[in-house]
């Protein structure tokens, strides 16, 4: 009975039809305003606005021709050291004298170029096809250095040639000279496997060390050349270090890739 009388007291009040209507609050009607706002600047940016992205990857300081390794052509005990690490050596260059079963025999280089690492010393017993040493090919004692980086295979499409690179030198504190500055030059076709790693650079624990994740490509990097600085090339701090930057030092690579709209990350 309640309900009933309740319902036909409604029926008798008079309908409030002259009341005014209150379609959105104040502050309503603001969020409403900056959310389309930001919805609009946000749209514009994503077709407008361009973001950078950066790869890194692991590589060294050498020449463009890389290393090659030197081999023992015979059995023996190694007698005499005929040149040091660091020395710069000539085409077939007495390297090692090595006496064997029908005498002395000298181990000579095969082209010239940069003694790099040298694995025997005198007293060593050395076998045929062991390796010896390591040289540089380096053509002109001011031949300029390059970079090479060794990135992941499914990312060596994305790097564009021309690209800026920045190099953190391991033998250069980064954080007083800054990071060294160069452009990509090249970008390889094919992944490279250890052994074609290790040929280039003449060290097998390079070859491991840079295919340790799998099989990579190689990203040649032409260094920035600066006559005012001390090594002879373009750094971000300064003029870069006092002293020269030596082949064969380990470096890691910033490539700078193309920038992108954002509004492609949302297209097929």
């Amino acid at each position: 009975m309640q309900f009933r009388q309740q319902a036909l007291s409604k029926l008798q009040s008079p309908e409030e039809i002259d009341l005014p209507v209150r379609f959105a609050r104040p502050q309503g009607r603001l969020v409403l305003i900056v959310t389309v706002v930001v919805m609009i600047a946000a749209s514009v940016w994503a077709v407008n606005g361009t973001v950078s992205s950066t790869l890194g990857a692991p590589g060294i300081l050498t020449h463009a021709q890389g290393s090659y390794v030197l081999q023992s052509p015979v059995a023996g005990q190694v007698t005499g050291v005929l040149a040091e690490e660091g020395e710069r050596v000539s085409a077939d260059a007495p390297l090692l004298k090595v006496r064997t079963a029908r005498g002395d025999t000298v181990v000579r280089t095969i082209a010239a170029g940069r003694l790099t690492t040298l694995v025997t010393a005198i007293g060593s017993v050395v076998t045929t096809g062991a390796d010896v040493a390591a040289v540089e090919r380096v053509k002109n004692a001011d031949d300029p250095l390059m970079a090479v980086l060794y990135v992941p295979a499914d990312s060596g499409p994305t790097v564009p040639v021309g690209a800026s690179v920045d190099l953190t030198v391991q033998s250069v504190p980064a954080q007083q000279y800054g990071v060294l500055r160069g452009r990509v030059a090249s970008v390889g076709r094919t992944a490279q496997s250890r052994q074609r790693i290790t040929g280039f650079l003449g060290s097998g624990q390079l070859g491991e060390e840079f295919s340790e994740h799998g099989r990579p490509v190689s990203v040649l990097v032409r260094l920035d050349r600066s006559a005012a600085s001390a090594s002879g090339y373009s750094w971000s701090a300064s003029q870069g270090p006092p002293y020269a930057v030596e082949s064969m030092t380990l470096a890691t690579g910033a490539i700078h890739l193309a920038e992108q709209h954002p509004i492609d990350w949302l297209l097929p």
